[in-house]
C-alpha cells in the first residue's frame, strides 16, 4: 500500500457499487450519494456486489487516482449499512485491502504480561 499524506481521511461507501464505474462515475457517486467533494484529498473506497473487488478514488492534488484490487480468494469485509459512508483509519484500510476483518481484528497470540 502506498503511503498517504498525514491527515488524509478514508471513507468506505456503504452498499454496493457498479465496478464498471471509472473516474467520472465514482466521482459523481462521491458528490451525490456521499455528499462529499471527490477532490478534497480524502480516499473513497467502493466495493462490488460479489465482494471480491474494491476501487479507491483519491485526489492527489494534481489529478484523480483510481486504484483497484481483486482478491483471488475470500472477500472484503464491508459495513452492514445500505447507504452513507464509514470512516476508516489507515491501519484499518491496510487490513481491509488484505482481506482481514478490520471491524474486529483479533490477535493471533495472547498479549504478554508486563509484570
Amino acid at each position: 500500500m502506498m503511503g498517504l499524506p498525514a491527515g488524509t481521511r478514508i471513507w468506505i461507501a456503504a452498499g454496493f457499487t457498479d465496478m464498471r464505474s471509472g473516474f467520472n462515475g465514482l466521482a459523481a457517486k462521491v458528490e451525490s450519494a456521499l455528499l462529499d467533494d471527490p477532490f478534497s484529498g480524502n480516499v473513497f473506497v467502493f466495493r462490488g456486489r460479489r465482494g471480491n473487488v474494491v476501487k479507491l478514488l483519491w485526489s492527489s492534488g494534481d489529478g484523480l487516482c483510481l486504484f483497484a484490487k481483486r482478491l483471488e480468494r475470500g472477500h472484503f469485509v464491508w459495513p452492514q449499512a445500505e447507504d452513507g459512508k464509514v470512516h476508516l483509519t489507515q491501519a484499518q484500510l491496510s487490513m481491509l485491502l488484505e482481506g482481514i476483518d478490520w471491524k474486529q481484528p483479533k490477535r493471533t497470540w495472547p498479549p504478554m504480561s508486563l509484570l
